[in-house]
């Protein structure tokens, strides 16, 4: 309930709770959702009105839906988007109409846009430990598959530059269609192959065909169990887990936020969010989106407005508790700096974490500070840019 007397501010919740991707739409719209509930039961002077919008799953709808939010019903700020083709469809009309983007969502980098604020890891931040601590224990030979558009392409980009800079092996690199489930021909070029792991950057329910086709194929032979050959995805969380089952078994994930992690801070926030979800429910999707609704409360707080420019330099300049941690938007990049925790998945719908981070890593969009060949132990090296032909 809202109380009498406070001003209420439009917030919109662009995301697409139905089609290839919709599981994980809805559990960032459930994130946000859940957020409003939590700020509007504070004491403020303001009160946060969601309004929805659902895409669909439809790339061509994003611009026009977003438009609408942004001149049809005053919204100034949208979380939202979880593909980075979706993202890229909207930043133009949130630059055009002077609105700001908050993106929950994990992406391969190479963008700053100044109207829009990324909540979720970039690839330093996600693929360069995911990398660098699997290759130590498994091997360096690897297969990489991604969804059919940009976070495939220069996710898998990355992560060619980063074996070959360790002397490794990219034995082959596969795109899907986004939604396309008919993945046997993976499965056989595993097969055959007989990599020391599998970079899963499919996405929806491309991933979850994919992981069962290769859990099945570890049943029938032991040697292409996740014990021995492990899944590695950047992308996949606890509700998506809870999709596939047993299957994931055994595979790992990287993570700014588990559902699984220790402390006081985690116990209060699933506590407090159980309110709109199950504890069962929340996930890191989940909770990146419920941060960009605490930014972007604390922003209008701190400067009496939403007009955009004032709540974006207070979310510079002042740090946000969410359950991410005390975050601060990078002035440079709209980024933030977060940890990257290394879960297994167990067979419950849960993640052991096997490298739980000690600290954040700042946000280097662009690679040009990440070292390809740095020990995640280490941190950022001196860096470079190379040129890829």
């Amino acid at each position: 309930m809202v109380a009498s007397g406070k001003k209420i501010i439009s917030v919109g919740v662009l995301f697409s709770q139905s089609g290839p991707y919709g599981r994980l739409g809805y559990e960032g719209y459930r994130g946000a959702i859940a957020a409003i509930e939590a700020v509007n039961a504070q004491d403020l002077p303001f009160a946060l009105k969601p309004v929805f919008a659902d895409p669909g799953g439809n790339i061509d709808r994003y611009a026009a839906l977003c438009d609408d939010l942004v001149t049809g019903h005053g919204v100034r700020h949208v979380v939202g988007c979880t593909t980075s083709w979706s993202r890229k469809e909207v930043i133009p009309i949130v630059e055009k109409r002077d609105a700001v983007l908050w993106y929950p969502c994990v992406y391969e980098g190479f963008e700053a846009s100044d109207r829009v604020v990324y909540i979720a890891a970039c690839a330093n931040q996600h693929l360069v430990p995911l990398i660098d601590f699997i290759m130590p224990r498994f091997g360096k030979r690897a297969i990489l598959l991604g969804s059919n558009y940009i976070w495939g392409w220069e996710t898998n980009r990355l992560a060619r530059e980063m074996l070959h800079a360790a002397d490794g092996e990219v034995l082959s690199e596969r795109a899907v269609a986004i939604g396309d489930t008919d993945i046997g021909h993976l499965i056989r070029e595993i097969e055959a192959r007989r990599p020391d792991f599998i970079l899963n950057n499919l996405i929806g329910e491309s991933s979850y065909a994919f992981l069962k086709a290769y859990a099945d194929l570890g049943r029938r032979d032991p040697d292409f169990r996740a014990t021995a050959r492990p899944v590695l995805s950047c992308n996949f969380y606890e509700s998506e887990l809870e999709r596939v089952g047993g299957d994931a078994e055994g595979n790992f994930t990287v993570s700014c936020y588990f559902r699984s992690l220790p402390g006081e801070a985690n116990r209060a926030f699933l506590e407090k969010a159980q309110g709109d979800a199950s504890g069962s429910g929340i996930s890191a999707f989940f909770a990146q989106s419920y941060s960009s609704i605490l930014l972007i409360a604390d922003g209008i707080a701190r400067a009496g407005t939403d007009a955009i420019e004032p709540v974006l330099a207070s979310c510079k300049t002042h740090a946000t508790s969410t359950p991410l941690g005390d975050i601060i938007v990078d002035a440079r990049t709209n980024h933030i700096a977060l940890p990257a925790h290394i879960g297994r998945a167990r067979n419950d719908g849960g993640f052991d974490i096997v490298h739980l981070a000690e600290r954040a890593i700042q946000p280097d969009p662009f690679m040009a500070r990440t070292h390809l060949k740095s020990s995640m132990n280490e941190g950022q090296q001196p860096g470079f840019l190379r040129l890829v032909k």
